[in-house]
């Protein structure tokens, strides 16, 4: 028996059963549905893609995993290179995992033990944003801020190693006035925080940030396993602040196998570069490096590169925009646009009762969440294909 996720399984419906996919839909026995939130933000070149089918294929016709312990193989060795050249300012170092929270986990050992290494084991804190998702595994679970997913830890009580604050600049100012002493690192979702519930915020605070985390000898890390590849409208928000550790996941291989991947800068990598074996990183995830998502990840990063995503991107933003422009109903708080990312977020969570049932009918695959009706759509998505998704999404509240 399947045991599903964010599921009471005494009491869930049946899932829709896919039976093939193929660019942007889902398809069922009986019903041919766009894929609004590309498989959890994932599937960016949408399904059944020739060019990354066939670098699968290829590569599996060599092999499709050997461990990194020891081994390795040109599919990492590529993909590493390609990252160095692809990512902003000294981003070099790469450490592969096999999914989000664990390259965020990773990133929070990181910066752990970077300071351990300096033998500043006072900095044991981690400073981080309300509201704030990082995964599902225990460490991630700590740094978050959601009761809705990390009720279980109310077992342990409140944290001592984890400070949450708002998006404001006072907050922010009085953190690290306070605690800059014992912080080890700021972990943030830049510009936009996808689980707790799609909240943007400004740029600006990430700028204040990064001088706070200079100031007083900080790691700044974003975790763009979610905004990573143009879901804000830009290609990384590091592009625009750089982070000292930069996770990637999700988009990385199009969304077709699970991989991700913990980037630190120069100054990180050097903190553990020594002649002393217990200045290593002892980290190994078994399918670090997996030959078949290294081959998925080269791919996809060709592909937005050479078929210019970020263009398509700022078009799913205008449309999205000017679909969305003008749109309000009482039961709706607010109507959010960012990039490849829309939401609806509503008053009460019971309005959204049903509306993935409504959207199935009308041939959209929808999940909405709590109070936040969104979309996250591949970006491959044609004019036509996004507005029949918005005017799903406001035809509910026309009913």
């Amino acid at each position: 028996m399947i045991w599903y996720p964010y599921q009471q399984m005494k009491t869930m419906g049946a899932p829709y059963e896919i039976v093939d996919a193929e660019g942007v839909y889902l398809y069922t026995e009986d019903q041919k549905l766009i894929d609004s939130v590309s498989s959890w933000w994932s599937v960016i070149h949408g399904y059944k893609h020739p060019e990354l089918n066939r670098a699968i294929i290829d590569q599996v016709n060599r092999f499709s995993h050997v461990m990194l312990g020891g081994l390795t193989h040109r599919p990492v060795q590529q993909l590493s290179q390609k990252l160095e050249e692809f990512l902003p300012g000294d981003l070099n170092h790469c450490f592969f995992s096999d999914s989000g929270s664990v390259a965020v986990e990773v990133a929070l050992k990181m910066a752990l033990q970077y300071y351990m290494n300096r033998g500043e084991s006072q900095r044991t804190m981690i400073l981080a944003l309300e509201h704030a998702y990082h995964g599902d595994t225990f460490k991630t679970m700590e740094a978050g801020d959601d009761e809705d997913y990390h009720f279980v830890l109310n077992a342990y009580g409140p944290s001592p190693h984890v400070l949450h604050i708002p998006t404001q600049m006072e907050p922010l100012e009085q953190a690290f006035r306070q605690y800059h002493q014992r912080l080890n690192c700021f972990l943030v979702e830049p510009l936009l925080q996808g689980a707790g519930g799609m909240r943007m915020y400004d740029l600006a605070f990430l700028k204040r940030a990064r001088e706070l985390c200079d100031q007083y000898g900080v790691l700044l890390i974003f975790d763009e396993v979610a905004t990573g590849f143009g879901r804000t409208g830009n290609r990384f928000v590091a592009d625009l602040v750089l982070p000292d550790i930069l996770v990637l996941g999700k988009a990385l291989t199009g969304g077709y196998i699970g991989h991700a991947v913990t980037v630190a800068g120069q100054k990180v990598y050097e903190g553990f570069y020594d002649e002393d074996p217990n200045h290593a990183l002892m980290h190994g995830p078994t399918f670090m490096g997996n030959a078949l998502a290294c081959a998925a990840a080269l791919k996809s990063i060709e592909l937005f590169e050479t078929q210019d995503y970020m263009s398509k991107i700022h078009r799913i933003e205008e449309i999205t925009s000017r679909e969305m422009a003008g749109f309000s109903h009482p039961e709706v708080r607010q109507v959010r646009v960012m990039g490849g990312c829309v939401c609806v977020e509503v008053l009460d969570p019971a309005i959204l009762r049903g509306y993935q049932q409504f959207a199935y009918r009308r041939g959209v695959f929808s999940r909405p969440f709590l109070n936040y009706m969104y979309a996250m759509v591949p970006y491959i998505i044609t004019e036509a294909e996004l507005i029949q998704v918005l005017d799903t999404m406001k035809a509910w509240f026309a009913r």
